[in-house]
């Protein structure tokens, strides 16, 4: 996933390691557009209109994906594969315009039927925005499978807490505001919270003077020009605050936290301002730190 992973776990099973290891392994196996022959890769290779049957985590998490592209009005879209592509933000390298598929909405080009899902049109699944979530939850379940109750883990700086530290203090988590901007740490504690950060600073990509973001509007077919510069969602599940935050970015500061407001979410967004940051926080996140 191009990331790395950490856990801390308290009273941890001899197991613990291989369990991990195991989970990504899956998740890899199945969501990866990095690895060829993962499900993913495979089902964007399937002829257009052909019904192919997915593995029951990814067939889930699409089903969620698609979920999040109706809530957000397509902000989040797990089809948009092609355009991050064209964008040189997929295993492919910039690819020509060409390739794109003329689909306003590519995620309403993805049929799913119980466990088999087909491509309506030539679009293709990216989970880059939701797997890695899920890789966090999933990795949680694997601990609380093997009985383990406190734990804080980390998969590419999203995070999921559980239970307590051995000092009895929660899992605390400083959430950096984005490189150079003069804003405070927000510190959270992670209880059985989960929280998900998506910011330009991360992956970008220069064209001419021009900085490119990695967060595709899919609407436009480009990479957002918000001023945008991260987004913090809370959530009970990683994969859940991993879309949202997401979907969140594109939709802007605005838009984007209205929705997040209706939807009863604790999220921050930054926004740059010249060489300084706007802050803004939905109702929900400021009751939590009062």
């Amino acid at each position: 996933m191009g990331t790395s992973w950490s856990a801390r776990i308290v009273g941890a099973p001899p197991a613990c390691g291989q369990a991990i290891e195991a989970v990504l392994s899956r998740v890899i196996a199945q969501m990866s557009n990095w690895e060829a022959d993962s499900d993913i890769s495979r089902f964007n290779r399937t002829p257009v209109g052909q019904w192919m049957e997915l593995p029951a985590e990814m067939g889930g998490v699409l089903r969620a994906g698609l979920e999040m592209a109706r809530l957000s009005g397509g902000a989040f879209d797990p089809a948009v594969g092609r355009i991050v592509d064209h964008w040189g933000f997929g295993p492919a390298g910039v690819t020509p315009a060409a390739t794109i598929a003329s689909h306003a909405a590519p995620w309403t080009a993805i049929e799913l039927e119980g466990g088999r899902a087909r491509r309506l049109a030539d679009v293709t699944l990216d989970f880059s925005g939701i797997a890695k979530g899920y890789a966090v939850d999933a990795v949680a379940a694997a601990l609380r499978d093997l009985g383990t109750a406190n734990f804080l883990v980390e998969i590419g700086g999203e995070l999921a807490g559980q239970g307590i530290k051995p000092d009895l203090q929660p899992w605390w988590v400083d959430v950096e505001a984005p490189p150079g901007l003069p804003l405070p740490t927000l510190r959270i504690a992670l209880c059985g919270l989960c929280v998900a950060t998506s910011g330009d600073y991360r992956r970008f990509r220069e064209e001419g003077a021009t900085r490119l973001s990695h967060s595709i509007d899919p609407v436009t077919g480009a990479p957002i020009a918000n001023d945008v510069a991260s987004v913090t969602v809370l959530h009970e599940s990683a994969m859940m605050a991993d879309a949202w935050a997401t979907a969140i970015t594109v939709l802007g500061p605005e838009r984007g936290m209205a929705l997040a407001t209706r939807a009863g979410l604790a999220a921050r967004l930054i926004r740059r301002v010249g060489t300084a940051g706007q802050e803004y926080m939905t109702p929900a996140l400021t009751a939590m730190l009062d």
